[in-house]
């Protein structure tokens, strides 16, 4: 009998589970140490949608979210990039500063997923209302580039002047993210802090 059959054969499940394991790529940004690039790559465009956000930079927004883009906001709204770009625009109410910081990437071939904490000033009727909070971002890669899909948040603690202090919740955390960090420990400049899209 042939040896040749039977090498083949380990070499193609040799080859197949070497692709399986790199198919699925996650990294995480511990405090104090440097991030890893894919966790610099992505929090670099946080910082930029943060700003363009903050600065209703429509160009800039779309740049960064796909034409197929759905939000769901910390209280259930469901919005597109184009409502989100046309938040940007509106009179009044609206984000003062927005920070967004990437703790954890895990890519999937040309997507990646994409977890963090984020902090929201946003001016309702002329009270500064404060947001903090968790995030997921999908990114898909297409022609060489980024585009976030999906987006969705939860909020943990509401600063607004006169509400009651939150209680701790007892449900235990799937994987550490610290919920509050400090503005400084993101790559984006103090005056660039700001909010995800115009999410209430």
């Amino acid at each position: 009998m042939s040896l040749k059959p039977i090498s083949l054969a380990i070499f193609a499940v040799s080859f197949c589970a070497g692709a399986s394991l790199g198919a699925q790529q996650a990294v995480s940004a511990a405090p104090g140490q440097t991030q890893p690039p894919e966790v610099k790559q992505f929090q670099g465009f946080e910082d930029q949608w943060s700003t363009a956000v903050v600065k209703a930079d429509q160009y800039q927004l779309e740049y960064l979210l796909s034409p197929l883009y759905v939000d769901i906001s910390s209280t259930g709204d469901v919005t597109t990039r184009n409502q989100q770009i046309a938040n940007l625009f509106q009179k009044g109410d609206g984000p003062v500063s927005m920070e967004q910081r990437v703790v954890t990437v895990r890519t999937f071939g040309d997507t990646a997923v994409v977890s963090g904490t984020y902090i929201i000033k946003l001016k309702v009727t002329n009270n500064l209302h404060e947001e903090r909070g968790i995030f997921t971002h999908v990114y898909e890669r297409a022609s060489g580039h980024w585009a976030c899909v999906n987006a969705q948040r939860t909020a943990v603690m509401d600063l607004t002047p006169g509400k009651e202090k939150p209680q701790k919740s007892n449900a235990e955390e799937p994987f550490h993210i610290p919920f509050f960090h400090r503005g400084a420990e993101s790559t984006q400049a103090a005056a660039n802090q700001g909010p995800a899209p115009p999410h209430p």
